[in-house]
This record gives structure tokens, sequence and C-alpha cells, in this order.
């Protein structure tokens, strides 16, 4: 039945997913996973991140079902950096993690930035062994995302809302955005970011610090 097939997909990928997880720990790597839609800005606010932090202790798993042009960018600012190309998947999954690794002198980083698919429902459902997801919205998208996919963001450790240099010029609704996704995740920090004008990265990267010191004091 598909039901129980889909149980067991899920369940071989949480094992993997246990293992990549064990593996991050003893690494003292912290790992990201970033999800969103197409186009809401994931590759521009990763090419920002990169300049800021030391590039030589980042690596960045790219996920698309073709093309490496997003893997091309992100090359330009970080020597670490995989193209997983899906083909029709709609997501990553926690073995083609494990499998980007290996082309990865893993023990020399500090950070693991994984691009996923764009996509804002099946990546939300397969753990990679990351310590949390961060989920991006684009100002361009409109304010009623958090309720019309409220699993992305109910399990979002962080929300990072992009492009609001548009924000006026798309119509967007702060207001609204913001009550509806406190309907949803009452807890995760929002932080406004524009690529383009260098907007909130700085709050972005203070998050970011914030975030790998809570993860490296949690291995004790």
């Amino acid at each position: 039945m598909k039901i129980k097939v889909v149980q067991n997909v899920l369940r071989a990928n949480d094992a993997v997913a246990a293992e990549n997880r064990q593996r991050f720990g003893a690494l003292g790597l912290t790992v990201l996973n970033l999800i969103s839609a197409p186009g809401s800005g994931k590759t521009a606010l990763l090419e920002r991140t990169l300049d800021a932090l030391n590039a030589g202790r980042c690596a960045v798993l790219v996920g698309d079902l073709a093309t490496t042009r997003d893997a091309e960018r992100l090359g330009r600012h970080c020597p670490n950096v995989v193209q997983i190309n899906t083909g029709k998947g709609c997501h990553l999954d926690a073995a083609q993690i494990a499998a980007g690794l290996r082309d990865l002198a893993v023990d020399q980083l500090d950070w693991l930035f994984i691009e996923n698919v764009g996509n804002m429902v099946c990546p939300t459902e397969f753990d990679l062994g990351e310590h949390a997801k961060v989920a991006l919205i684009s100002t361009v998208e409109g304010e009623d995302k958090p309720v019309k996919y409220p699993t992305l963001f109910q399990k979002a450790t962080c929300v990072v809302l992009t492009k609001t240099d548009l924000a006026a010029a798309s119509g967007f609704d702060r207001d609204r955005f913001y009550a509806e996704l406190r309907q949803v995740n009452s807890d995760a920090p929002v932080i406004e970011t524009s690529s383009r004008t260098g907007q909130g990265v700085d709050n972005w990267l203070a998050w970011l610090n914030r975030f790998r010191a809570t993860v490296l004091n949690s291995r004790g």
C-alpha cells in the first residue's frame, strides 16, 4: 500500500539522518537546512553569508532538479560547494547529504549550509540530520504563506523574510504576515533582510553566531 511505502521511505531516511546528526556532532559542525519556494533568495543570502564568515570553514550542499547554476554562483564565494541534482526529486534526503559529504574535508569545517530544492512542502518531511530548519519567504511571494504552508513554518527554528527592499512595491502586508506566522509558530525569530542592499544581514549573522554557540554548548 502507498501509505506503507511512504512510511518505509521516511523510516529509512530517518535512520541515515540519525547517523548524519551523530557525525555532525562529533565534528562540531553546525548544519542548517534552508527551505523556501523557488526564487525566495536563498542563494543571494548565502553569498552574503559566505562573504562575511570564514568561507574556508564553510561548505554548501546545493539541491536542484537540474543545472549547476547556484553552485557556480556560490563557488565564487566559497571553495567547498557541492551540487546535488535530484532529477525529478522535489527535495533532498539524508542519503544524498551523506553522499555529498564525501567530497568535503568535513573535519576542517565549522558550518554546513544545505540549500534545499525550491519547494515549501516536500523538504519539510525529510530529516537530513540538520540542527535546524530555516524557512525563507520573500516579500514578493505574499504574506499568507505561513498559513498556506504551515508545516514548514511550524518546524522552522528561524524565519528569514527576504527582499524587504521590494516590500512597498509588492504591497506586502507586514502586520498580516506576522499575525499569521504567529498562528503557526509563536517562537521562531524573524530576521528581515535584503541581500541587494545588505539590510538585516548583520542581524542574520548575529543569529548564526548565537545559534552555533548554542549547538556547541549542547555538546557538553
